[in-house]
């Protein structure tokens, strides 16, 4: 495929052609009675966990009034779109997606012994929650998780869970990465509603909320942040102490305990009867001792066991003791900033990672599908992911850190209908004029919306909460290609403020700011090369070259093939893959350069540009 086929593609999606089924062995193997039954928030683990993926009733209605019956069973938390979901049927922004279910819980607990959590890790895009008929909470996003504590609202003996969905998708600014409603070409099948897990805890009245870990690799120190929640009370002093227990290899190397501090909770960032309690923050700080410090890194991927208790509250987490810098070490050259991992020079080979199955769409089959591309990516050499404008569940990045994969974080980007010739053709053809245009001509880059910018601000902050605790994760991207691009260094700036401790490239492809710690750069068409020219303090990344198709008969969604380069054979793909990766990236770091994001991981729908096939079950590259 030439160039100009190519930007065809990607500028006119279309639905020309039915998604042929498609299933992987992780689907094929799924049993209903057992959906993603691992602990979903591994970062902060208790003994109590109660799974409620399945089936649940469902219905999609044309109204916002309770269905009066509903149609039939949903695997949650499989999207209605996916096959493994048994609807298979796309949810229209007009509509409303309802689920209900009944909790499985018969005797209310009493506050004062403990309280019940419910958990939602991800519901495309607003959501509103009912317990019993009454409403109790609202939510608006697609790819964050919420809580609410049921304690309060729950009833004596049976208590119905229903949840109402809408889903504008690409119809309006809000954030939705690659989904589309006419998918085609670059963009992909919509998705709505529950797509990750449904879970409940107990916990007691006292109990921690939230936990991370800023570490200073320098000077041997971590603290750890720890955010909890109490009844309101006299005196703080009725509950035992906040501990923290640390072990390196089964040994336990540090243990704190400190009596913790008022938060002043006149106006506390909570909802529900989280307002009822009283917020405590705490640090705990310590040094890891010289004989138990243990660098992070993909070849060695330590981790430090972590206990934290609160009253009569536990919970087990993790650490990991890593930087990640841009420094002035290349081997060759000492004026040339490059990135490091842990102070040296560290050559990022990377892979781009949508994130997409073809029977669960957003959602993974299971926990091993989750491993699998993580191992199988590391198993060819890539020490480095991508993840391409989604976030995704708390188990991948766990896996990540305990694998040894250096992630690369995209924000899911937004924006109204984006003007393609203006994103795809002026700068692929004409790439020196697209570093000139200013992200402030918010029409251009689709961003006249005032609301989404705020609305779409407020997430990136969240997702940075939220994934901060990950240490596997060494770079922020805020936007892509200019999709929906704005104000990205007042954007950078706050990305920084709310995370010194990781890199960030602002503008992946072009547009370019003058700001962040990467020159980035898109190149499927032309020779690959490092630019001639005083870089400052940013190192150059490649952050998307390749594009390689091959179709593998059998192992493909449509028979319409997209890609930047056409392959017939495999040997054919297999030989230009080496050919590009020996011949002309590999000699670039020399010249200076950091990393490459090859696209990509897998087959997406009409992408055949795969490493993997979509359905998992052929590596082109093995």
């Amino acid at each position: 495929m030439n160039l100009s086929d190519a930007l065809k593609s990607i500028i006119k999606p279309h639905d020309k052609d039915t998604l042929l089924p498609l299933s992987t062995a992780f689907g094929e193997n799924l049993s209903p009675d057992n959906i993603l039954s691992e602990y979903p928030r591994p970062q902060m683990q208790r003994d109590s966990f109660i799974p409620l993926n399945g089936y649940w009733d469902y219905a999609i209605t044309q109204t916002s009034d309770f269905p009066a019956q509903y149609e039939g069973k949903i695997l949650v938390p499989f999207s209605p779109e996916c096959t493994l979901s048994g609807v298979n049927r796309q949810l229209r922004p007009s509509e409303f997606l309802w689920y209900h279910t009944c909790l499985p819980v018969t005797d209310k607990p009493a506050a004062r012994d403990t309280h019940l959590i419910l958990h939602f890790d991800a519901v495309d895009y607003r959501s509103e929650i009912y317990l019993n008929g009454s409403h109790i909470f609202s939510h608006k996003g697609g790819y964050l998780p919420f809580q609410i504590d049921l304690t309060d609202y729950l009833g004596k003996d049976k208590n119905e869970l229903t949840v109402m969905v809408q889903d504008t998708t690409d119809l309006e600014s809000q954030a939705r990465g690659k989904q589309s409603l006419r998918r085609g070409g670059i963009f992909y099948t919509a998705q709505s509603g529950i797509w990750q897990s449904v879970w409940l805890e107990q916990v007691p009245p006292a109990h921690i909320k939230e936990l991370w870990f800023e570490t200073d690799y320098d000077a041997r120190l971590v603290t750890a942040h720890v955010t909890a929640a109490a009844p309101h009370m006299p005196t703080i002093h009725e509950f035992s102490p906040l501990s923290l227990s640390v072990l390196a290899k089964g040994k336990e190397i540090v243990h704190q305990s400190m009596h913790y501090e008022f938060q002043d909770s006149s106006t506390p960032k909570c909802s529900q009867t989280d307002c009822q309690d009283q917020i405590f923050r705490a640090r705990l700080s310590f040094t890891i001792p010289e004989d138990a410090f243990y660098s992070w890194s993909p070849e060695e991927p330590f981790l430090y066991d972590v206990h934290v208790t609160f009253g009569k509250d536990t919970v087990q987490s993790y650490f990991a003791m890593r930087i990640f810098t841009i420094e002035k070490l290349h081997e060759s050259r000492t004026d040339i900033p490059v990135f490091c991992l842990n102070h040296k020079p560290y050559f990022l080979m990377g892979v781009l990672d949508q994130g997409y199955w073809p029977d669960g769409l957003y959602t993974a089959p299971s926990d091993e599908a989750l491993i699998y591309d993580i191992t199988a990516m590391k198993s060819l050499g890539f020490n480095m992911l991508r993840k391409h404008i989604k976030v995704e569940s708390a188990r991948w990045y766990y896996h990540c850190d305990r694998l040894g994969m250096i992630v690369c974080q995209d924000m899911v980007n937004g924006g109204s209908c984006y003007h393609m010739p203006v994103i795809s053709y002026l700068p692929t053809l004409f790439p020196k004029l697209s570093s000139h245009l200013k992200d402030s001509y918010y029409a251009m880059l689709s961003r006249k919306d005032e609301a989404a910018r705020v609305q779409w601000e407020k997430e990136c902050a969240e997702t940075i909460d939220y994934l901060k605790f990950f240490p596997s994760i060494a770079i922020w991207v805020p936007f892509n290609e200019g999709w929906g691009q704005f104000d990205t260094a007042r954007i950078t700036d706050m990305i920084r403020e709310k995370d010194p401790s990781r890199l960030i490239d602002s503008a992946s492809g072009w547009f370019d700011q003058n700001c962040g710690d990467f020159i980035s750069v898109h190149n499927y068409f032309r020779p690959l090369s490092v630019p001639v020219k005083t870089w400052g303090s940013r190192a150059f990344l490649l952050s998307e070259y390749g594009g390689f198709a091959c179709h593998i008969k059998e192992h493909a969604s449509v028979n319409r093939i997209f890609g930047y380069k056409r392959y017939d054979t495999l040997e054919d793909f297999r030989h230009a893959y080496h050919e590009l990766i020996e011949k002309s990236l590999l000699p670039l770091k020399e010249q200076g350069l950091s990393g490459a994001v090859f696209t990509q991981l897998s087959d997406v729908e009409e992408e055949m540009n795969g490493i993997l096939t979509y359905d998992r079950k052929v590596n082109k590259l093995e």
